[in-house]
């Protein structure tokens, strides 16, 4: 079914036809005639979130390298769109060719967050995609997923074929490699899966049964027909060979990061203990300055974007950034391209960066010390000092700025009330600094933006045993906050702690939530991550079906002897690793971060990346 002249109708009722239309600026159109694989890339959200999503960019650009791959595009529709498609029989289509995702080979979802997982299931729907694994046949396509949520996709174990755990580049070239020998001499589900989880980092959840102990948690994860007992996540070790997009496609509207992006590094070298990509993307594996430069200039030609970003998880820790900085602007500042530089550190934040950042269009700065007191950064190995936070200031205000935006925690573990006070405090000592500087702009006053996220426990960090505050205690520790604070200098903004304890459930859930998923999204849940959207009571009502307390899941302590439900899947960061991580935090002892010594995480397995640069300590 090609579902072009009917859709021509249906855009011109919606918001935002643009969302669905395709045709962009270097969006890749293949005769279907042309090709064997036809994959869908679904991001399970609004069109502005996902084509935001750096991850589809780099895989959407790789597939399509591949001659007899093509990749499209697919989105969650809004409300008024999926009412029109429901209403007319449109299913779901890849917006390069509109043709019914159902009619492709692979349907790929990337999993970024747990509020996805209803999207994941309003998407299937739609796409006429029999819901559960064990229901589809031959001619269905494969449903795969990846992203950080596969940590733990054990949540979701009944919807997918497949997942990829970790990096997808090599991992997915190599599943097409299997699926076109299977085409070839005729498709059979259930063989190609049994031979699909024999490719390291590929994950087949109904190759493997879970039992439970009397008391709720996990017994035991058993592999059966030649399924591996442990999975272990893929990574790419030389990020220069890697492969990257010289051109992506440009939509038609605003979307929430409407730029280029060009990667850096992967990995994280700190180890902040609540912190799961800091974790699950060890080790550190780093690109060049040469290779950034020419991929940073590239994108910028193809696309025309006048900004681009540096991107990273702690963008100050790359080791060249005193000598890509002078290279990028070389180029940049006489074609007026600007350079966004997220993910600072506030001891990455030097006066030299504060001279180099000037000579680009000022935004306001946005820093994440996490905690407001000193004891309780120690305890989340956040390993910075309030004099280097409020130096930092100093360093910033002297530069010009007057916008400061600071992220938070709330309800980290070993937190106390006088900690979520020292929030307040801290936010008061930056705008003292502000009114300190001597030579601060006349008539300007200072902005200082207070964000503050809910702490949620995820798997593969040293928090995983911790419980998650209640929503009412996280409710009272935010009235503290607001009534600590003591200048209209301060903005405070706060997530949703509802939403908060809905993500712990599903963050470390078990494969009893599937019906409690399904339960969800049959009372309308869909985008649960849009707070217009979002029902809790909905959420409750299907868990009290399902026979499961939710506070089993978010609220409860667990013993180190636990088994977990992700216990089977390896990340290379080790679970002995992470006890003495969390034994420390009761202590606020900190822990060095990886380019000073090596404390033994586990991630040298892969025999690259930071764990090989020379250091002091080294013993490679």
């Amino acid at each position: 079914m090609n579902v072009s002249k009917e859709l021509e109708q249906v855009l011109l009722q919606v918001q935002k036809p643009a969302r669905y239309t395709g045709g962009e600026l270097n969006s890749v159109v293949k005769d279907p005639a042309g090709v064997r694989i036809r994959f869908a890339f679904c991001f399970p959200d609004l069109y502005e979130v996902g084509m935001s999503h750096l991850g589809m960019k780099i895989l959407y650009g790789l597939f399509n390298e591949q001659e007899d791959v093509w990749c499209e595009r697919v989105f969650a529709p809004d409300t008024d769109m999926e009412a029109l498609m429901r209403e007319r029989g449109i299913p779901l289509f890849g917006l390069e060719s509109r043709d019914p995702i159902r009619e492709f080979d692979f349907v790929g979802f990337t999993l970024q967050y747990e509020l996805s997982y209803t999207g994941v299931l309003n998407m299937l729907d739609l796409a006429g995609i029999p819901l559960h694994a064990a229901e589809r046949g031959d001619d269905c396509p494969l449903v795969v997923g990846g992203g950080p949520c596969v940590c733990n996709p054990e949540p979701l174990a009944d919807f997918f074929d497949l997942f990829t755990l970790g990096e997808g580049e090599e991992v997915n070239l190599e599943l097409f490699d299997l699926y076109r020998r299977h085409k070839q001499k005729g498709f059979r589900r259930a063989e190609f899966l049994r031979q699909a989880a024999r490719i390291e980092g590929v994950y087949v959840p109904s190759l493997y049964e879970v039992s439970y102990r009397e008391d709720g948690t996990v017994a035991s994860v058993t592999a059966r027909d030649g399924a591996p007992q442990r999975v272990r996540k893929r990574i790419l070790v030389d990020m220069d060979a890697a492969y990257y997009p010289e051109k992506v496609v440009v939509p038609f509207i605003d979307i929430v990061h409407d730029r280029a992006m060009s990667e850096i590094f992967r990995g994280c070298i700190r180890g902040c203990r609540f912190c799961q990509a800091g974790f699950i993307y060890r080790p550190v594996r780093e690109k060049s300055v040469d290779t950034i430069d020419r991929q940073s200039r590239a994108l910028c030609e193809s696309t025309g974007y006048e900004e681009f970003s540096l991107s990273s998880l702690s963008t100050s820790d790359y080791t060249g950034l005193s000598e890509l900085l002078p290279r990028l602007l070389d180029w940049a500042e006489p074609e007026h391209t600007n350079i966004s530089l997220p993910s600072l550190r506030v001891d990455g934040f030097s006066e030299e960066l504060a001279a180099r950042l000037n000579v680009l269009r000022r935004s306001g700065l946005t820093f994440a010390p996490e905690a407001g007191t000193q004891r309780l950064r120690d305890a989340i190995n956040k390993n910075l000092s309030e004099e280097e936070i409020l130096d930092t200031a100093r360093k910033a205000f002297a530069g010009g700025w007057t916008t400061v935006k600071l992220y938070f925690m709330m309800g980290l573990p070993t937190e106390t009330l006088e900690d979520v006070a020292g929030i307040a405090a801290l936010g008061q000592k930056i705008v003292d600094c502000y009114y300190a500087n001597p030579n601060k702009p006349k008539g300007k006053s200072v902005t200082v933006s207070i964000s503050v996220s809910c702490f949620v426990p995820k798997p593969f960090t040293p928090f995983q045993w911790e419980p998650q505050d209640t929503a009412e205690q996280l409710k009272e520790k935010q009235a503290h906050l607001r009534a600590s604070l003591t200048t209209r200098k301060i903005s405070l903004s706060w997530h949703d702690a509802d939403v908060s304890f809905l993500e712990g459930v599903l963050a470390r859930g078990d494969r009893r939530l599937g019906p409690v998923i399904e339960g969800a999204w049959r009372r309308g849940c869909k985008l649960d991550s849009w707070s217009q959207y979002f029902s809790l009571a909905a959420w409750m009502e299907a868990l009290e079906e399902a026979g499961l307390d939710p506070a089993f899941y978010a609220n409860r302590r667990r013993s180190f002897e636990e088994v977990f439900p992700w216990d089977h899947l390896d990340y290379g960061v080790t679970k002995g690793f992470l006890m003495r991580e969390n034994e420390k935090a009761y202590q606020s002892r900190t822990t060095p971060h990886c380019r000073q010594q090596c404390s033994g995480c586990g991630a040298s397995v892969w025999k690259g990346g930071v764990c090989f640069e020379k250091r002091a300590d080294s013993i490679q």
